[in-house]
């Protein structure tokens, strides 16, 4: 099993005038290929932060931080905007779906990017939407689909390009129960179906019960990280 993420001494300051916050202090972490992996912890424990820094979105002030072996703190604005679009994808609390393009068109917008062949993308995008059964609403735009829907298209678009490593930013904060419950399933079947990596930081119970990694951070450090044969029932 390979390493996907490799957290080394990782921290990150952020200065707001004469006053300065440590969001991250000497963090250490590891993700494996294959994990299914929940991150939790209180309000300003660092968890977005970390999510930021992994993605890309953010440097940190300290320490390496490795996706796939390739670091990422020694890579320029442009090659590290290329490491994203290749080995990362992304789901967001607020779906960020694109509101004039279709379900099918917002999939293969990031394989749009990465200059695949119009017929390659449109074949995979519409594969990725049947594989999150969203088969036959392809054509259907953002407004034209529900909350749990639009978070499938979200996932379908995170999965599009193949990433290393799909990170998500509590995605299930904005569903009902039994959207919630249908969306945690859908995901630890792409994992134990296709070796999908996630990562997902959340408050939700019923996503921490369903991973098979939990890890915890406190005050900008990892606190506990319990690894489980089975997800709890």
């Amino acid at each position: 099993m390979s390493t996907i993420v490799e957290c080394r001494g990782v921290a990150k300051r952020y200065r707001q005038g004469a006053l300065s916050v440590d969001a991250l202090r000497g963090l250490d972490l590891q993700i494996e290929e294959g994990d299914f992996a929940s991150l939790a912890g209180p309000s300003g424990s660092g968890k977005t932060t970390l999510l930021n820094i992994l993605g890309g979105l953010d440097r940190p002030s300290a320490g390496s931080v490795k996706i796939a072996g390739e670091d990422i703190t020694k890579l320029d604005n442009n090659a590290l905007a290329d490491l994203r679009l290749k080995r990362i994808g992304f789901v967001f609390q607020a779906y960020n779906l694109i509101p004039v393009l279709s379900a099918v068109e917002n999939v293969e917008f990031i394989l749009q990017l990465l200059g695949a062949p119009p017929k390659e993308r449109r074949a995979r995008a519409t594969e990725m939407l049947e594989e999150v059964a969203l088969a036959g609403l392809d054509n259907r735009r953002p407004a034209q689909l529900s909350g749990g829907q639009q978070q499938r298209v979200a996932v379908a678009r995170a999965l599009a390009s193949r990433p290393a490593i799909v990170l998500a930013d509590e995605p299930t904060a904005n569903l009902d129960s039994k959207t919630a419950e249908d969306l945690i399933s859908l995901m630890s079947r792409l994992n134990e179906s296709s070796g999908v990596t996630f990562l997902m930081a959340t408050h939700d119970q019923r996503v921490i019960e369903r991973t098979r990694r939990h890890i915890v951070i406190t005050d900008g450090r990892i606190a506990s990280d319990e690894r489980r044969t089975r997800p709890a029932s």
